[in-house]
């Protein structure tokens, strides 16, 4: 083994730079060269940064980008840039770890450069890209009569202009024809709208039933896929609504993946719909294509502008954007939810806007924007968001202010006096809660939302949930009445999985309990899960939950949260999936503005050859 010293900080897990690499990385760079030791200290490290790039969610260190722009590709100042010793990208081709089909790095080059893998994302992506392919080379049977029966579908209305496309027809038209869809579009583009249209086509067409999945990446996304596909079958037939399910999965539970079992387990199914797929991991995604048949219709959903997966691969993004799909994939562009006179889709298409600088457009909508406190009314009422402004911004300097609580509690009103009853009164007693009680609190808490970009510091996740609780006169024990809690690992004992929320209340039999929305839907609609708080072993407290949480919820009034000093965190994505997650409202807290114009201006660029068609 080499006794250079340039290699010993390395070898030693000692790095003696300033470089931001985490123990993995170091572990796996040491890891590869006690099996097969390099003299060359470049291995080493481009070993560690592709470990480092696929713990910040890419696919791949893309070694030209390195070569060109390695601040921005790492995230790194240029102090620590300056720590790289040159020659990166050429030392790339001599590396001993990526020989043969089995060597734990792969080393690619294609028309953009050359991307140094991890051997897992490599496989990962691989496998998702011959699985796409045999989708694409396979015809579908379609209908002789398909334009009429879109027709009927998508009658004409007469407010739509003659040469408008209709993009929800073209949607149905699209996976008509093809074993792989993907629809993309903002908040209230009709998603929903247009796959149960579609899945109304196609078990119209069908010689015999089709077997129907539906699935999400989280807890709270399947459940709102199950809300919303329930409500847009009301406007279809009885005959379509007997034949197409409502109850939404997660993505685990569909594919039957626990540590337990590494087994895949193909699906026996027609059709997979997979709504918030720019959530969807590049492993995930894969094993997702792998389980369904290549007979079956894959149809996913998304915003290819939000957040991508918190795992590594932009995957719903790279594949609504590259070759690979081009032809598979239809845009939703009008907003049912937000029109031209919505001051959240002002500020969605501002954030979102494709110009060099939107900071001019960003600074007009804040300008309008009025104080959240000064705008409340005087005394609160539950109808009061009827009189409230639907963009408005919060102007404190810091948590402790007193101030938060008032909004905080107007934000909460409904849900505070539905839980005042519940609460341990003078006598310590509380009055248990019946099922409808608890479903009708799960519904109230979800009417307001503190969403925050970071998890730590005085506007983190972690403090913020302290000063809201004690704002609201909570917390004074680690298991209280009201306590809101969102799972952060997956529990296949319980069947909850990461992202179910719940409420500590008193059970039915006066028991404090969380409760948790039943996992599969009852005759009566409804039903709650309680379960005792001793079993929780992994759960947060979530009156304020970070945006990458929040991906896959919806929330009537949001308070979106940025810290007041800058991080490679926040971006134009981040902004934009926060912003959106407000259905009717919309509070921004922003203690310096500098930190919202730049997060607007800065794109979250995943490396990653997912799109590409390779030959």
């Amino acid at each position: 083994m080499p006794t250079s010293h340039a290699l010993s900080p390395l070898l030693n897990s000692s790095w003696a730079f300033p470089a931001p690499l985490t123990g993995l990385d170091t572990s796996l760079a040491n890891l590869l060269q006690s099996k097969q030791a390099s003299d060359d200290p470049r291995h080493l490290w481009l070993a560690a940064l592709t470990s480092h790039q696929w713990g910040r969610g890419h696919a791949c260190l893309d070694l030209t980008t390195l070569h060109t722009q390695a601040g921005a590709l790492l995230g790194w100042s240029d102090e620590q840039t300056a720590s790289l010793p040159a020659g990166l990208i050429d030392a790339a081709a001599t590396l001993p770890w990526i020989q043969g089909p089995t060597s734990p790095l792969v080393l690619h080059h294609d028309a953009h450069g050359a991307q140094l893998y991890l051997r897992r994302a490599w496989t990962a992506e691989q496998q998702i890209r011959q699985h796409i392919t045999q989708r694409l080379a396979l015809p579908c049977d379609v209908p002789a009569d398909l334009q009429q029966r879109l027709d009927d579908l998508f009658p004409k209305r007469a407010d739509t202009p003659p040469l408008a496309p209709d993009m929800q027809r073209l949607a149905c038209e699209v996976a008509a024809h093809h074993r792989i869809t993907l629809i993309t579009g903002g908040p209230g583009t009709g998603k929903t709208t247009t796959v149960v249209k579609l899945l109304a086509l196609l078990v119209g067409t069908a010689a015999h039933d089709l077997r129907i999945h539906l699935a999400a990446p989280t807890g709270k996304a399947a459940a709102r896929l199950t809300e919303s596909i329930s409500q847009a079958l009301t406007r279809m037939p009885v005959d379509v609504q007997t034949r197409i399910p409502t109850q939404a999965q997660t993505l685990h539970r569909l594919l039957q993946t626990n540590r337990r079992d590494t087994q895949l387990h193909a699906l026996a199914t027609d059709v997979v719909v997979v709504d918030e797929a720019s959530m969807v991991d590049l492993e995930m995604m894969a094993r997702l294509l792998q389980a369904v048949p290549t007979s079956a219709r894959l149809i996913l959903l998304g915003d290819k502008d939000q957040l991508a997966s918190v795992e590594a691969g932009a995957v719903m993004a790279q594949l609504c954007t590259g070759a690979l799909l081009k032809n598979q994939t239809v845009t939703l562009t009008h907003s049912h939810r937000f029109d031209a006179k919505s001051g959240i889709g002002q500020w969605a298409r501002a954030v979102n806007a494709e110009v060099a600088d939107n900071t001019a457009a960003l600074k007009a909508l804040w300008k309008n924007a009025p104080d959240w406190l000064a705008s409340l009314p005087v005394q609160a009422r539950i109808d009061a968001d009827d009189t409230e402004p639907d963009v408005t911004r919060l102007q404190l300097g810091n948590a402790s202010d007193p101030q938060l609580g008032a909004g905080l509690r107007h934000g909460w009103r409904e849900w505070l006096t539905r839980l005042g009853p519940h609460r341990p009164s003078a006598t310590g007693q509380a009055v248990p809660c019946t099922d409808d009680q608890a479903l009708a609190l799960l519904q109230a808490f979800t009417s307001f939302c503190v969403l925050c970009a970071v998890r730590e510091g005085p506007l983190g996740v972690t403090q913020l949930n302290t000063h809201v609780e004690q704002a609201l006169g909570l917390g004074q024990s680690t298991w209280y009445v009201g306590r809101p809690v969102m799972v952060t690992r997956n529990d296949y004992a319980l069947d909850l999985m990461n992202g179910d929320i719940g409420l500590c209340l008193p059970s039915p039999d006066g028991v404090l309990r969380v409760a948790f929305p039943a996992t599969e839907a009852k005759p009566n609609g409804g039903g709650v899960r309680w379960v005792m708080p001793s079993r929780l072993d992994s759960v947060d407290t979530v009156f304020a939950m970070t945006v990458h949480k929040s991906q896959g919820s919806e929330f009537a009034h949001v308070l979106l949260v940025l810290p007041a000093q800058e991080s490679p965190v926040l971006t134009r994505e981040l902004v934009y999936t926060g912003l959106t997650r407000a259905r009717q409202r919309l509070t921004l807290w922003v203690p310096q503005l500098g930190v919202l114009w730049n997060a607007c201006a800065r794109r979250v660029l995943r490396s990653g050859g997912i799109a590409e068609v390779r030959q």
